[in-house]
């Protein structure tokens, strides 16, 4: 299961990589195009909006299960283990909580933005905004999988440290061996 999450999210890395490349090109050449040769792609600007949606919804759900998301690190560093875990169960609850309304205010949403097609490429928007079923169902599994790992007894001392801000002992050891 392992494997298969940690190839999933390399192909989500690989997708943001390919996203932010294709959005970085496609306005290079727009803005060579237009200083260049006085004209321009209509249709770059447009898709590299859209991209960069993606990417940065996409990039959620990868952050998320990383635990890099902001939070009051601070004091949660501050509490002892089971204060931590309380906060991280609360936390993910109230995740869990939004990726519901997110999810259900995008399927509310759907049908309208099938409709709605974009002005230059002809794209139904659904293809746009439709990136919130991804992304919060993606965020509330990690979610509830952690609140699952919290439930069962099975959060490692690694996944409390991260989500109070500290470095785990993987990290710990590549800092102590950079120069």
């Amino acid at each position: 299961m392992q494997r298969l999450e940690h190839w999933t999210f390399r192909v989500l890395e690989i997708v943001m990589v390919a996203l932010l490349a294709a959005m970085t090109l496609m306005v290079l050449g727009n803005v060579v195009l237009r200083y260049v040769f006085d004209s321009g792609l209509v249709v770059s600007e447009e898709l590299s909006r859209f991209l960069f949606v993606w990417l940065t919804f996409t990039g959620a759900v990868v952050v998320a299960r990383e635990n890099m998301h902001l939070g009051v690190e601070t004091l949660v560093a501050m509490l002892g283990r089971r204060g931590r875990v309380a906060c991280l169960v609360l936390s993910d609850l109230i995740t869990v909580l939004c990726c519901v309304v997110f999810f259900w205010g995008t399927w509310q949403q759907a049908e309208i933005n099938a409709t709605f097609y974009a002005p230059v490429t002809g794209i139904s928007m659904l293809w746009v905004y439709g990136i919130g079923f991804f992304s919060s169902a993606g965020i509330g599994l990690i979610a509830c999988a952690r609140l699952w790992r919290a439930a069962t007894g099975r959060l490692s001392d690694d996944e409390i440290a991260a989500f109070a801000g500290e470095l785990t002992a993987e990290a710990a050891k590549l800092k102590e061996q950079m120069p």
